[in-house]
């Protein structure tokens, strides 16, 4: 994405542009959206970013509803988004240098739901992330935004008796799955199995709950390292257990992850977890110092 200097439509004092105040009025809206989508504030923050930088390339007067234009624009973008995980799901913690959200994650209560922002609740992410993308999108545009479905079916080049049935399953999804506590308890409960079994280096506790195909992908001062399979997984993760490291559970971007600290409270990694049916898909673990002390991080106090 473009530097943010380049995106900043009202900014550095000059006389504002109508087209730019009129988009700084719809930024919050925007980014909501997005987030919505994406279940992530770095993710939306670009998308509405990008939003503002096609808006700059084109001719103000061939648009006639510039909120419809700029949902429809955002929309196409978080769906590509979405499209390209499916595609590229193993993308590391510190892809294109964005800011990760990183919050304490200790127990469901009013601070977990806030943890997302902009009342994206973990309860609702964890729902949404097993929609499809065209599913997430339909939903969330029109359930959630309540934007008409001939809008939402030219942004999916669909129909709109067929954006309509995409909702409606997508709904369907959701009111059967609304199960978000215990669906972050059952992914918590397994990562903290994965780290027990690390600490003790339990080789078959760790095989456990490690999807055979698991991925590891961690950046570290000296480049990137990707580890591919359990068997590889399960022995540098119990090599790699130090004794005497505090740490504590966090969300990383609303996923489940964990934080380590030196004793001597730097942080030494940031862990994140993809969970599904009961066993660790992705981990991606970020180790760089430096990219560690520009972190947002939670306190070391609550450690475990």
């Amino acid at each position: 994405m473009a530097e943010q200097s380049a995106v900043d439509p009202v900014g550095h004092g000059g006389p504002k542009d109508p087209v730019a105040e009129a988009f700084e009025a719809q930024r919050t809206r925007l980014r909501a959206i997005a987030h919505r989508m994406l279940g992530s504030a770095a993710d939306a923050e670009d998308v509405v970013q990008e939003a503002w930088l096609r808006l700059s390339r084109q001719d103000p007067a061939e648009i006639h509803n510039l909120g419809g234009w700029l949902t429809t624009v955002v929309g196409r973008i978080s769906l590509d988004v979405l499209r390209s995980r499916q595609a590229h799901p193993l993308a590391s913690l510190d892809d294109d240098g964005r800011e990760l959200v990183v919050t304490a994650d200790d127990g469901p209560g009013p601070e977990e739901t806030a943890a997302l922002a902009d009342s994206v609740g973990l309860a609702l992410l964890v729902v949404l992330e097993s929609l499809r993308p065209h599913e997430r999108l339909a939903f969330v545009l029109h359930d959630l935004f309540a934007v008409p479905f001939d809008e939402i079916a030219r942004i999916l080049g669909k129909s709109t008796d067929a954006t309509k049935m995409l909702a409606s399953r997508a709904r369907r999804k959701v009111q059967a799955g609304e199960r978000p506590p215990a669906a972050a308890r059952e992914q918590r409960a397994v990562v903290e199995a994965f780290l027990a079994a690390a600490r003790g280096g339990d080789f078959d506790g760790l095989l456990r709950v490690l999807d055979p195909e698991v991925k590891l992908t961690a950046d570290t001062p000296e480049g990137q390292v990707v580890v591919i399979g359990a068997t590889k997984v399960a022995a540098g993760a119990r090599i790699g257990a130090i004794e005497g490291v505090l740490g504590r559970a966090v969300l990383v971007d609303g996923l489940p992850g964990h934080l380590a600290w030196r004793a001597d409270r730097t942080p030494l990694a940031l862990l994140a977890f993809t969970v599904a049916e009961g066993r660790i898909k992705e981990i991606r673990s970020l180790a760089d110092p430096a990219r560690l002390a520009a972190l947002d991080l939670p306190d070391p106090a609550g450690q475990g």
